[in-house]
Formats: structure tokens, sequence, C-alpha cells
């Protein structure tokens, strides 16, 4: 009896086998970044002419979330704000400022941490939460947490400030200034479930 019992746990063994194969899957394609102006909308299909000069063509999905650029002001950054700077590492130790955008309490937490912006050479970008604003003669500074670490952010009287602005469908017009992280599908379809749209010649990141 023994003997027949380990047999049949042996062939169950042997035909569940293909059925764990089937289940497995291949690891999800990486995402893809789309930075560049909207070349037209069709539909549901967006097509971005990228800033190396190529075409991108996205499906956008039907719960799609548009936002859009306002202008701010450093007077209006306080703690407890969700924000992102970037700017240069000075010899201070300090992040020096080029940009800071405001983010509304929908989008807090979006890309939170430190990392390399290759926008300015050395460059630095911070997703944090503002803890303190202290006013010094070189301009406010901004200490700032996330979920790695701490920094301070000097940001200049002439550091341009700006916002987010919930937009819809039709703020996506030719021409605009567009930036979103694309879902790839296998078959190398793109899909786009949240897009940063230009706004009053307000640019979103890149």
């Amino acid at each position: 009896m023994r003997l027949l019992s380990a047999v049949i746990v042996a062939i169950l063994g042997l035909a569940a086998q293909p059925a764990l194969a089937q289940t497995s899957s291949p690891a999800d394609p990486p995402p893809a970044r789309i930075v560049g102006t909207i070349d037209k909308l069709d539909g549901d299909m967006l097509t971005v002419k990228t800033k190396d000069g190529q075409m991108a063509t996205a499906t956008l999905k039907a719960d799609m979330a548009v936002w859009g650029m306002a202008k701010s002001s450093l007077a209006n950054i306080k703690p407890g704000d969700f924000v992102a700077s970037g700017g240069i590492k000075g010899t201070d130790g300090k992040i020096h400022a080029v940009e800071v955008r405001i983010y509304p309490e929908a989008l807090r937490g979006t890309g939170e941490g430190q990392r390399p912006w290759n926008v300015k050479p050395d460059g630095v970008m911070i997703n944090a939460t503002v803890g303190t604003v202290t006013q010094t003669p070189d301009g406010n500074v901004l200490h700032v947490t996330y979920k790695d670490g701490e920094s301070e952010v000097v940001v200049g009287s002439d550091v341009p400030v700006s916002t987010y602005v919930a937009g819809d469908k039709g703020s996506l017009t030719a021409g605009l200034a567009v930036f979103a992280v694309a879902q790839r599908s296998p078959d190398g379809k793109l899909t786009i479930g949240r897009i940063y749209v230009e706004r009053d010649g307000v640019k979103p990141p890149s």
C-alpha cells in the first residue's frame, strides 16, 4: 500500500509540472520614458515627437490622469509640502536649486528620494517633504526629508517655482511639451496612465 501511494504521488507531481510552467511568465518589459512635444492626438492614440527626433505612439488609458504646470512662487512653499528640486550640490554640502516644483496632495510621494539629474552637470534631483523653511541672505533654505535621508536645498529668489494642476484630455494639443512614463507590453505597445503637459509656457520635467 505504501509503495502504491508513493507511485501515485510521483505521478501527480509529474502531471503538475506543465501546469506550473504555464502559470509562470517572463519579467514585465521595462517602462518607457516619453519626453518631447505632441505631434497629434487621434482618439486615444497619442503621438509624440521625442527629443531625439523619433515618433512615439501610445494608447491613453480611459482613466488616465493629466497634470499641467502652473507658475508659483517661493512664498508658496511651506512645511509639509512635497516638492521636487533639481539643483547642483555645492561645496557647502547643500543643494543649490535650479528649479522647484510643488506637488499637490494627490501626487505626494511621486519619485521620492535623491538621484542624479542629467539636466545639469553634476546635477541632483530630490523629491521630498519640506520640514522647515529658513530665510538666509542667499535665499530660503528648505530642510527636506525623504525615505533614504535628508538634505538642505538653497532656493534663491531667481529660481523658478511651479506647481501641478489637474487637467484633462483636452489639454493635450499639438505642439505642447509632454512627459510620461509609459507601460510597455510584451509586443512593444505603449500605454500611458499619467501624463504631464505644458501649460501657459511652463514645461513639465524631463
